[in-house]
């Protein structure tokens, strides 16, 4: 395994500068310094390294491991974190941003992780999302998570987001595959009760071909029978990019499948920037952006909007792709970020990052960079009470869009061609 290159940048804290009245031009200036600083390791490298993907219920997501290449993790000294961790007081709004990072080696690792990056909530796979036959949760590996949670002061039940596995389809409609699903669902579900977290974020799922009424029937049935089974975990159904059969990709079916869960003080939802924009629900101005959660608002519900991911988005607007982008470098743009970090509504629910994190090192070898995340929370940090009208706005914004400009007109690209080829194909 190949170790990236030690790290000599210091870590960033915007938030010294919160007393100023117009928190713009130190805070500004910090930005623009991580921002240039990534993009100067952006310019070297030739292309994403994270394979793109389509959404699929039954298809891990990003790419099956045996078509990725090998990947080396970039090695970080833990007691030198990448940035500190802002005290969420200090920002002005209490938004509590992270990333999904790596339980690699038992759950409590996940909590060193997120405090590596900065991050005051994470994500986590509560085994291996790859396979159906895991090992029970140790003792050890509990204790040491609610510890270090303590330890750290992370508030496991509001700010930890575990994410299920991508082989779980509540949606199935076959029997046997169908128990292979539940019984993976509903150990999530236990796991997170002994580690104490309220809340499990999950792919609502597929419907295999069948109707969409059918599939999500069979989806509120699962989580009634999953939520008798436990105690008091929130299953938090996550909004989809749509296409072929996928389910949640509209807020319809995410009520529909609401409507018919019987105690709902145990479902929500999780709303995906990047989904949302791909199935069509912008975000990138406020005026698209009040429409898009009143809409929201109105057909699902406000109190079932329990927490984010924050992706910005690789294909333009209703493409149905689920192609995850570096914060204010896609389509969804700075401006869509700045309105989600500055709503009153969206206080104290976990918010996180699933950009892009991979990079090329010199040996060709894909490792990750976790800078990346660790420039991104403090960069959505400082978008609280930023003055979007202002020069620093502004010129933070056009560097960003400048970055991705070539990702976004190849993904252009290849939506306008096959846009092109169903036209011919419906004359």
């Amino acid at each position: 395994m190949t170790r990236a290159s030690p790290r000599k940048r210091q870590p960033v804290n915007y938030n010294e500068d919160k007393d100023e009245p117009t928190h713009t031009k130190r805070v500004a200036a910090k930005v623009h310094k991580v921002v240039k600083a990534v993009a100067k390791k952006a310019s070297k490298r030739k292309a994403e390294a994270e394979p793109e993907h389509e959404e699929s219920q039954e298809t891990p997501a990003p790419a099956p491991a045996k078509k990725r290449k090998a990947k080396a993790t970039a090695k970080a000294d833990d007691s030198m974190p990448l940035a500190q961790r802002a005290a969420v007081a200090s920002l002005g709004k209490a938004m509590y941003i992270g990333a999904h990072v790596s339980a690699a080696g038992g759950v409590q690792n996940a909590v060193i992780n997120a405090v590596h990056i900065g991050a005051n909530s994470f994500a986590l796979f509560l085994k291996s999302q790859r396979k159906w036959d895991n090992p029970a949760l140790s003792d050890e590996a509990r204790d040491l998570f609610v510890s270090g949670c303590k330890h750290h002061d992370y508030a496991a039940a509001a700010h930890a987001l575990p994410h299920g596995s991508y082989l779980v389809n509540l949606a199935q409609a076959d029997a046997a595959k169908a128990a292979q699903a539940y019984n993976s669902f509903v150990d999530d579900l236990a796991r997170c009760e002994k580690l104490g977290i309220r809340l499990y974020n999950f792919h609502p799922g597929n419907t295999g071909g069948e109707t969409k009424a059918s599939a999500v029937a069979r989806i509120a049935a699962q989580l009634n029978k999953a939520h008798k089974a436990t105690e008091s975990v929130v299953t938090v159904l996550e909004n989809m990019a749509g296409g072929g059969n996928v389910v949640g990709s509209t807020w319809e079916d995410l009520r529909d499948i609401i409507a018919l869960v019987e105690d709902k003080e145990r479902v929500g939802v999780c709303i995906d920037t990047c989904h949302a924009f791909a199935a069509g629900y912008d975000l990138r101005t406020p005026e698209a952006f009040r429409k898009t959660f009143d809409s929201f608002n109105e057909t699902v519900g406000a109190k079932y909007l329990k927490a984010f991911h924050l992706n910005d988005s690789k294909a333009p607007l209703s493409s149905h792709r689920d192609l995850h982008a570096n914060i204010g470098t896609g389509f969804l743009g700075l401006r869509a970020f700045h309105s989600v970090m500055n709503e009153d509504a969206f206080r104290n629910m976990p918010m996180v990052l699933e950009t892009p994190i991979d990079r090329k090192a010199a040996d060709g070898k894909t490792v990750e960079d976790k800078q990346v995340w660790a420039d991104e929370i403090k960069l959505l940090e400082s978008l609280i009470g930023m003055d979007v009208e202002g020069d620093a706005f502004k010129k933070l914004e056009k560097e960003l869009q400048a970055r991705g400009a070539d990702e976004r007109s190849k993904i252009q690209a290849q939506v306008d061609k096959k846009d092109s080829k169903q036209s011919k194909k419906k004359k």
